[in-house]
């Protein structure tokens, strides 16, 4: 689950382009955007709300308009502790003007539905659910971020929809192809509608800064859009039913890259007949100006400053990093390459190794690993059991030391 810059100064958050691109276990959410300069923008002043050409808007016609509509999508870099406070302030003030709300998860596949009832009606503690949700395994940012929101969904009984299909299912897309996909086996999605150019070109450009080749005729390429069009169509068809269902907004969480410009996640929506979607976004100090006040397509019907994060992203602890790009492999996973400089690397792991367990636990999924890797701390050893060349064997992953 990784951000990946888009442009110099832009940034796409999309939670499962990691497992699009072979779960690459590198660290999580990354960096937020900045200025050429890196000095911080006025642009839009922390506190106050700005329209999709970023002039000062008033804050009671932002939460009217968005409180009226179907659904209410807000913006995310996953590990912003910053972000995740204004997604729950904006929660409340949707809420005080019409209570009427639901809210959409992209953490959570529409599997752990059941467990999002059970949370909201009181039923489990918050040790329960994140063991019953399996958080550190489906989504793996820290719940920290997120447990405000779900207690203020719990305290009001606001209907929680998980938005997600399961991971595998994206993988899968991204290997084999939609079509390839059996109708029984793609957890309900329908066919997603076709991508704007403009997203399809972002998409590109997302895979070229990871380090691949883009060929964006090659069958790789496509078979990547559309993992990635079915997870924007997941978390809509998702959207539109609790909508439909419910009568209520549904105000969803998801990452800010299936929003931005009307791509992604509103795209899909307008495709299932949803008009009148809010796109509201966070805008952090020194992000570049010229994608708020330029011209040509609005980035969102609204944006909030807000300042960056109390720790900046280099006084962040980095989390641990192997350096692999992975497959699911019938019951393991497959090492599909190694960066060169890794630990993994380091350790003697191999491309084309089958990875089938960690730490003495089985290893049946790329989550599974990324779980097992960012809950090392720096200066411990991970043995890591591999079969290569029909035999088995240990390596060991050493995490240096600070």
């Amino acid at each position: 689950m990784e951000t990946f810059p888009l442009a110099p100064h832009r940034t796409v958050v999309t939670a499962l382009t990691a497992a699009l691109l072979g779960a690459t276990l590198l660290a999580g959410c990354t960096v937020a955007t900045a200025s050429d300069t890196g000095a911080e923008t006025a642009c839009a002043a922390p506190g106050r709300w700005y329209d999709g050409a970023g002039q000062p808007v008033d804050q009671n016609a932002v939460l009217s308009r968005a409180a009226s509509a179907p659904a209410v999508l807000l913006g995310e870099r996953h590990d912003s502790a910053e972000q995740h406070r204004w997604q729950l302030q904006t929660l409340a003030a949707l809420h005080a003007v019409n209570p009427n709300l639901a809210v959409g998860l992209e953490m959570m596949p529409r599997s752990r539905q059941p467990v999002l009832d059970r949370w909201v009606a009181g039923a489990m503690d918050e040790a329960a659910f994140l063991k019953e949700s399996g958080w550190t395994e489906v989504w793996g940012f820290d719940a920290a971020f997120y447990l405000p929101v779900l207690h203020f969904a719990r305290m009001h009984r606001l209907p929680l929809v998980a938005l997600n299909v399961n991971r595998a299912l994206v993988s899968r897309t991204a290997k084999e192809g939609w079509d390839a996909i059996p109708a029984d086996a793609r957890e309900g999605v329908g066919d997603p509608a076709p991508l704007p150019a403009a997203y399809i070109g972002e998409l590109a450009e997302v895979m070229s800064h990871h380090g691949a080749a883009v060929d964006r005729g090659s069958p790789r390429f496509q078979r990547f859009t559309q993992a990635q069009a079915l997870w924007d169509r997941a978390m809509a068809e998702s959207i539109a039913t609790a909508h439909r269902r419910t009568g209520r907004t549904v105000v969803a969480l998801a990452g800010s890259g299936h929003l931005r410009y009307g791509h992604g996640i509103p795209h899909q929506l307008a495709a299932l007949g949803i008009g009148g979607t809010q796109v509201l976004l966070p805008w952090e100090t020194g992000q570049d100006c010229a994608e708020l006040t330029g011209q040509g397509p609005r980035v969102a019907d609204a944006v909030f400053g807000i300042a960056p994060d109390a720790r900046s992203p280099a006084e962040t602890p980095p989390r641990p990093r192997l350096g692999v790009n992975l497959e699911p492999a019938d019951g393991a996973v497959r090492v599909a390459a190694v960066q060169d400089g890794s630990i993994a690397a380091r350790a003697g792991v191999k491309p084309g190794d089958r990875i089938t367990a960690a730490a003495g636990r089985p290893v049946t999924s790329p989550a599974d690993l990324t779980a097992l890797v960012q809950r090392q701390t720096p200066g411990t050893w991970l043995p890591i059991t591999v079969q290569r060349g029909g035999k088995t064997q240990q390596i060991i992953a050493k995490f240096p030391a600070p």
